[in-house]
């Protein structure tokens, strides 16, 4: 990608942006403050989300890094929220390039609210192999991986689909979640890959303020999350995979923005030694409507 193309792109991705901005109703709800684990709640029907992320991490024998996406989630049905993910990164004293989208589907396996509740995760994801936004850690993905010049990286390209199955248990007022995750590369014959993300999280307050306030207690969640890698189909386990550790918190403001930070923790010599991850995001209701009558026309 040229230059001239890659401002392009930018240019385009904010107005984009910019656009999604001035569409819509604000839809005020609790959003979960985690940035790799997911819980069972699903997009509002017809809400559009839009959501923008970072993550800088550390990097021994290598430049750090700065990854960043922009993720747009839309409630299609009840039991259906689909996502769109854009990917790039900036590795300091290297480049900027964009690594690649994503296409992610999650489906509610059950109606009614259970004790636990399963969520059926399915992502096609085409990558380069200098993507770095870490949503997930699998198979051997270790520190050394994002040391190679991003010149070297971004010849390789990623076809892969990934499935996760979100078990998610909500009780007064914490939420418990664990995704057992497995990928499948679609290209060069390689095996299964796995991993894992598990994480609790609660309000600060469960009682709502009689008040419409942005500081109150019951619009900050706070919780931790961890995850890493469980190696492959012929070496499944924990040798030379990584693992981090992370304080997670989400502040929910009335205006429907969410702002997200999360600090993260290498807690093996395969893990990178720091992450700093951290978001906003807001949503829309009444997006699926919105663009129906811009199709069909008023009634």
């Amino acid at each position: 990608m040229t230059k001239s193309q890659h401002s392009f792109g930018r240019g385009a991705l904010l107005l984009c942006l910019l656009a999604f901005l001035k569409l819509g109703v604000p839809a005020h709800a609790q959003e979960s403050p985690y940035f790799v684990t997911y819980d069972h709640y699903l997009e509002e029907p017809g809400s559009l989300e839009v959501e923008y992320f970072s993550n800088f991490a550390t990097q021994r024998g290598g430049n750090d890094f700065h990854s960043y996406w922009v993720e747009l989630e839309y409630g299609a049905t009840a039991w259906w929220t689909t996502e769109l993910y854009l990917d790039g990164q900036t590795t300091f004293g290297d480049s900027t390039v964009f690594t690649g989208f994503r296409l992610e589907n999650r489906f509610r396996l059950l109606k009614r609210e259970h004790v636990i509740n399963p969520v059926l995760y399915v992502e096609y994801e085409q990558i380069s192999e200098a993507d770095k936004i870490m949503k997930e850690i699998e198979g051997h993905d270790v520190e050394a991986d994002h040391a190679v010049p991003n010149s070297i990286l971004r010849q390789g390209h990623n076809h892969e689909i990934e499935l996760k199955l979100l078990l998610s248990s909500t009780h007064s007022g914490w939420n418990f979640a664990v995704n057992p995750l497995a990928t499948k590369p679609l290209m060069g014959g390689e095996p299964w890959e796995f991993g894992y993300a598990m994480g609790v999280s609660r309000p600060l307050a469960l009682k709502a303020s009689s008040k419409r306030c942005s500081f109150c207690r019951e619009n900050f969640v706070a919780g931790v999350e961890m995850y890493g890698g469980l190696g492959d189909r012929a070496s499944f386990g924990l040798s030379e995979t990584a693992h981090y550790l992370a304080p997670v918190v989400a502040w929910n403001l009335p205006s429907s923005w969410t702002l997200r930070l999360s600090p993260g923790f290498g807690l093996n010599d395969n893990s990178h030694q720091f992450l700093l991850r951290w978001g906003v995001s807001r949503e829309f209701g009444g997006f699926g409507s919105t663009v129906a009558r811009w199709f069909g026309g008023s009634k």
